[in-house]
């Protein structure tokens, strides 16, 4: 089958090498070089850094709204485009391009997570489950009829980047179960149902910043979801201090968050073991393990505490 792929993110890349391996990849578009790093230099993405380790033609463009920005997808003939986190909309001289049209791997299970940050509100919100589906797109956010879905028990070990991870690898051999179907006609796109939606909106850095009158737990999915970006982070006496690994502690019995009445003394380093600090929440106490100063290196609760004294000073 002639597929052209869009794509940008990491996330996007082993469905790209997984085209590659089965069908003829006509083509990939991929988001313009953007500048990165402390210097600025302009740098391109994973999905560019991979098609072109694979010889796979690449085009740039910085809208497909225009006649030259959909020359090359035009050029390239494809009979399926696969979009994977690509940034940019789809307008409908592109959807209905292929003959196949055009599919799209999302990380939730439609309707639930429609939009930019499936994955970290999965985890923000408690959620048990999350998985891919596989859809076909149509001029919504997230709404055409999907294809395939799996489900992923989402694990309190479970952060960001694992998840992501993840759901990245199910999301590429959902893609080619997806694209054999096709071919074989055994595979009709089923409309998403009205009740269930939600939307995951882009994550915001400030959303990162504890807030330690919360819920332990809370605090703990805050922290999972936003490794390995934007990192949770809160204070240390005006310094600050980025949380990467926490746990609400638990009762060993059962394995539930440790609760009691609201406290008055949320923030305070309530105990100092040697590989982790215990903080006092506003309901429960949160366990932390790895921390982050600014211009340091990520190091262990047991290597911070060595550097200074921390039983009874306060975050936040």
């Amino acid at each position: 089958m002639r597929v052209a792929f869009a794509g940008t993110p990491g996330f996007a890349v082993p469905a790209l090498e997984a085209l590659r391996a089965r069908h003829e990849v006509v083509g990939v578009l991929t988001q313009p070089d953007r500048p990165k790093g402390r210097g600025r230099q302009l740098a391109e993405s994973p999905v560019k850094a991979a098609a072109r380790a694979l010889s796979l033609p690449i085009a740039q463009p910085q809208t497909l709204k225009s006649a030259p920005g959909r020359a090359a997808l035009e050029q390239w003939s494809p009979e399926v485009l696969v979009v994977v986190a690509y940034g940019l909309l789809l307008p409908p001289e592109v959807l209905a391009l292929p003959r196949l049209g055009c599919l799209n791997i999302h990380a939730s299970l439609l309707p639930r997570w429609r939009g930019a940050a499936p994955i970290q509100r999965a985890i923000l919100a408690g959620d048990s489950e999350t998985g891919v589906t596989i859809m076909r797109m149509d001029e919504g956010l997230d709404t055409g009829p999907t294809l395939l879905s799996e489900r992923v028990v989402i694990s309190r070990a479970h952060t960001g980047g694992s998840l992501h991870d993840e759901l990245s690898v199910l999301g590429a051999r959902l893609l080619t179960e997806a694209l054999t179907g096709l071919e074989r006609g055994t595979l009709a796109p089923v409309e998403q149902p009205r009740e269930g939606v939600t939307y995951a909106a882009k994550i915001d850095k400030a959303e990162g910043i504890i807030d330690w009158s919360a819920d332990a737990l809370a605090i703990e999915r805050q922290v999972h979801a936003f490794n390995p970006w934007p990192i949770a982070q809160t204070q240390l006496e005006g310094e600050v201090l980025r949380i990467f690994s926490a746990r609400a502690e638990t009762q060993d019995d059962v394995n539930v968050p440790v609760k009691g009445p609201k406290s008055n003394n949320s923030g305070a380093i309530i105990a100092v073991q040697d590989d982790y600090m215990r903080i006092q929440c506003g309901t429960g106490t949160l366990a932390v393990t790895h921390v982050q100063r600014p211009g340091r290196r990520t190091m262990s609760v047991r290597d911070f505490s060595h550097r200074q004294a921390l039983l009874g000073r306060r975050v936040g």
